[in-house]
């Protein structure tokens, strides 16, 4: 019998303390020291990019890229699972705010979305300026790479390229946050 691998960065994967034989465990696994995590997205058009981060240790990383439904109830029903199988906690939404600074209709779009998405799964949500996080994200992680042969991608590398971009630029949006979070009260206690 083959044992199936976890889909899930190691930090992330649930330990299968029942025993059970295809290494699953039925209903909810119990963790060995659970911890709460916050969640974030970079929310496109076509895909949703994921990040997550430990309350506590603050290091933003990658998790999974999500296709984007044409309905909010199937979008809150994939982040849903994403959110109870990682224990979230709190959810930071980038905000697409144009580079003038003045927040445009799809500002406005993203935060009717995680407004929605908020209250659909319980969870508070934070926005977050995501201007240039895309660019970083691409800076990371290279250009997109060639096809065989040196000639261009093919599409199944495009999207792969994009979806990995996704995931990169809310890693970018997360850890923008937590920095800013790290450093508020820093300054506040200068101030005083």
């Amino acid at each position: 019998m083959r044992r199936r691998v976890s889909r899930y960065h190691p930090a992330d994967a649930r330990s299968h303390e029942s025993g059970a034989p295809s290494g699953r465990c039925r209903g909810r696994c119990p963790r060995a020291g659970t911890v709460s995590r916050i969640l974030g997205v970079d929310l496109g058009e076509r895909r949703i990019g994921l990040a997550v981060a430990d309350v506590g240790i603050d290091i933003a990383r990658p998790f999974a890229t999500v296709n984007r439904a044409r309905a909010i109830d199937d979008d809150a029903a994939a982040l849903g699972v994403v959110c109870r199988e990682q224990d979230v906690t709190e959810l930071v939404v980038g905000l697409p705010i144009e580079a003038s600074g003045v927040e445009g209709s799809m500002a406005d779009g993203a935060r009717r979305w995680a407004a929605e998405l908020g209250s659909r799964l319980s969870l508070p949500v934070t926005m977050r300026d995501e201007r240039l996080s895309s660019f970083e994200a691409e800076r990371r992680l290279g250009r997109m790479p060639r096809g065989r042969s040196g000639g261009p991608p093919s599409r199944t590398q495009r999207n792969a390229y994009r979806a990995r971009l996704d995931r990169e630029a809310a890693a970018v949006i997360l850890q923008d946050e937590l920095d800013a979070r790290r450093t508020a009260p820093a300054e506040r206690q200068e101030e005083r």
